[in-house]
């Protein structure tokens, strides 16, 4: 029986997967497993790369055969649809650098060693998920809602998307599984702060949805 380890943000965000698979809190803080028929652990990390990072790094010491990262993020990319779920494929923390005066220096090029840029980790194959979109991501600990930084962001990265944990996820996962990989549902287009046109709970519906469906036939 394959060992699946879900990881999201917060507990709203895969309240239906929790209720569909019967998972109930066990442990410390954070840690959930199901006590069904299907051998499923979830970490509620909290918000943020800090929190994703302590929490995986706690549970370093065990191995899982897939390992899945559940939440919604904001999109730059106007191609994508607002409630679309996204295999995010690549993504980076892309405040890593350094200042001098008004130039950014890329972390890439202050030759410090390390990265940080990630990419997922998938060593099966699933017609559905690769079905889905794949996307370039970045991971930020403030939420871009300003025209001449959203300007500055796209030409600098180009990404298609943004959250607060995927690339800590990304590189967390490391020692966790030979399969890990992020799937977001869309919320929101990164632009001035409005949420009258944010659907969340499309958005988590959909990626629930469909991660359910995807552990129903890996199980």
């Amino acid at each position: 029986m394959p060992k699946f380890l879900i990881v999201a943000a917060t507990k709203f965000e895969v309240e239906t997967l929790l209720n569909h698979f019967n998972v109930k809190a066990i442990g410390h803080e954070g840690a959930f497993m199901s006590e069904g028929e299907i051998d499923l652990s979830v970490i509620i990390t909290g918000v943020g790369m800090v929190n994703t990072a302590y929490y995986l790094g706690r549970h370093s010491h065990n191995l899982f055969d897939h390992v899945i990262n559940i939440g919604i993020c904001g999109a730059f990319n106007r191609d994508l649809k607002i409630g679309e779920v996204v295999n995010v494929t690549e993504d980076g923390l892309s405040e890593m650098g350094a200042e001098n005066d008004m130039e950014f220096i890329k972390y890439e090029d202050l030759n410090l060693g390390g990265t940080n840029h990630y990419y997922n980790q998938i060593q099966f194959e699933n017609a559905e998920l690769n079905d889905l979109k794949k996307v370039k991501g970045i991971t930020v600990n403030t939420i871009h809602g300003n025209g001449e930084s959203i300007k500055k962001i796209v030409s600098m990265y180009a990404p298609d998307v943004e959250s607060m944990e995927g690339a800590a996820f990304f590189s967390g996962c490391r020692r966790l599984s030979e399969n890990y990989f992020q799937l977001r549902g869309i919320s929101n287009y990164v632009e001035k702060r409005d949420k009258s046109q944010w659907n969340i709970p499309l958005a988590i519906n959909n990626v629930n949805n469909f991660a359910i469906k995807l552990i129903e036939d890996l199980k």
